[in-house]
Formats: structure tokens, sequence, C-alpha cells
């Protein structure tokens, strides 16, 4: 399976395009996805597992252990990863006050020098379950 599946969970945080000056669901939604972002581009694996549900599942048939596993080797392979959000639309499900979603379209490189030598578009779905107060990214679909 490819590196770059991985690309889809950085979809999110490039949708927190706006700041997050409310104290409100949706904001705190946009912060995780800023969140989430920033854990890839900085590689850390430990902040990045901070946001992942322990009931995590991709395309129906990864787990959480694969993000880890995943994103431990991309970040290896690669020394420096960017996120790039195309275009997104995040909001949090008006029957659901604990769930949010977000769809987005997003291209992720990957590079050991200055120009990129990977990269990977991908149209992404996701589901947030608040948990604990906290958004934490608990489904993902990508084609």
């Amino acid at each position: 399976m490819p590196i770059w599946k991985l690309a889809v969970i950085a979809a999110i945080a490039a949708l927190a395009l706006v700041g997050c000056g409310r104290d409100d669901p949706q904001a705190a939604l946009e912060a995780a996805a800023r969140s989430l972002q920033d854990s890839i581009e900085k590689k850390d694996t430990g902040a990045l597992m901070e946001r992942i549900h322990a009931d995590f599942n991709a395309n129906q048939q990864l787990d959480r252990d694969w993000v880890k596993r995943t994103a431990t080797l991309m970040f290896l392979r690669n020394r420096k990863v960017s996120v790039i959000a195309l275009g997104s639309r995040s909001w949090i499900d008006p029957s659901y006050a604990d769930k949010g979603h977000t769809e987005a379209q997003v291209a992720m490189t990957g590079a050991e020098g200055l120009v990129p030598e990977r990269l990977g578009h991908y149209e992404v779905k996701l589901e947030w379950w608040m948990e604990d107060g906290e958004w934490q990214l608990a489904r993902l679909n990508w084609e």
C-alpha cells in the first residue's frame, strides 16, 4: 500500500483556514485539524496519534496501528512533508453535536531536499468524534 495513503489524513489538517477565536465546536474542530497538520509536517508521530480515535477506521479496513506504521515509514523516508488543501468544507453534524465532518481535496508532498520528489492528490471524507472534550479522527475514506 503506498505511503501516500496517509496523506489523506493530512487533509483534515489543511481545512482549518479560518481563525479559532470562537469558543465553539466548529472552532475546536478547526483547531484539531491544524494540530493534525502540524504533527504531520513536524513529523511528530506521538502528536499525530493523539488526534486518532481508538476506534479509528479508514476505508473500512485500516485501523489505528496502520496510521502509526504508515506515518513512521513516511517520516523516515522524507525529510520534509507538506500538506496542501486544494479545497475543503468542514461542519458539525446537525443531528449529533459530538460528530464533525470534513470533505477535502488535498495534495501531499514529500522531499529529501528542496524540490518535492513525491506528490499525491486525494479526495477525502473524514469523520471526527468528540472524545473527552477533544476532536479525534474516527473515520477516513478517500478516492
